[in-house]
């Protein structure tokens, strides 16, 4: 289409997620988890951190601690060697004990599945719960905002603002709600795949056309230029 740049919002994000589905049919969460909690607990481990190295922390973690019991009377010191790999460990497994602790005395033993309950635990903001959300309890209840997200999503001209919560509220408003997660997933892969922050391959970009910050129109589409690296699928820096 002539003049993709200078459609609207809403008929460039739409046109963007087609092209983002055609391009990376396959959005599964990359975290290894058994049920609500592991996840929870996973993606808390996942902020500033890869997900390949959680899975690799988290097999021992979870033989150690089987249940939200296990992890509500855990030793401090042990948890933090556990998952001291992941980075910020003494932060995180402080978090971890306490809103397991939470889910206990609040919600009998079991993470809740909204996000107005997600957010009063310990080390669960949006970006954590809007996965636990989607990938735990299938419930699209907003868009997860990583880093990537953010730097794309501007670029796209889909959001002026540099708020994680503003960019999500906007995000919302563009996007059909069930595809919300994927959009998330879907542009952390790109993102990763072709529009990296340092050296962004805008000529090999299939959504260049679409991008009013794209230095140079695609050449050939990407599908038929190269084969895209497989990458993590969840966001590398979802914030507890």
């Amino acid at each position: 289409m002539p003049n993709q740049r200078r459609a609207s919002k809403k008929q460039r994000s739409l046109e963007i997620l087609l092209r983002l589905k055609r391009l990376y049919p396959e959005a599964p969460c990359s975290l290894d988890f058994a049920n609500p909690l592991q996840l929870m607990i996973a993606t808390m481990l996942a902020a500033q951190c890869t997900d390949e190295r959680v899975n690799l922390v988290t097999p021992a973690l979870f033989a150690a601690y089987p249940d939200v019991y296990a992890f509500a009377e855990a030793d401090i010191a042990d948890l933090e060697q556990l998952v001291k790999s992941t980075g910020f460990y003494r932060n995180k497994a402080k978090n971890i004990r306490a809103a397991c602790q939470r889910i206990i005395t609040e919600y009998n033993g079991e993470v809740p599945p909204r996000m107005e309950d997600l957010v009063t635990l310990p080390g669960v903001a949006r970006k954590t719960a809007n996965v636990v959300l989607a990938h735990g309890f299938g419930i699209n209840g907003g868009v997860t905002v990583d880093t990537h997200v953010k730097r794309i999503t501007n670029l796209l001209g889909l959001t002026k603002h540099a708020d994680p919560v503003k960019i999500e509220r906007d995000l919302m408003k563009l996007l059909p709600q069930p595809d919300w997660e994927n959009w998330s997933i879907r542009l952390v892969y790109h993102g990763r795949a072709v529009c990296n922050a340092r050296n962004p391959k805008c000529g090999l970009c299939e959504l260049a056309d679409l991008c009013p910050s794209a230095k140079v129109l695609p050449v050939v589409p990407v599908s038929e230029a190269a084969v895209l690296p497989v990458v993590s699928l969840v966001p590398e820096a979802v914030q507890s």
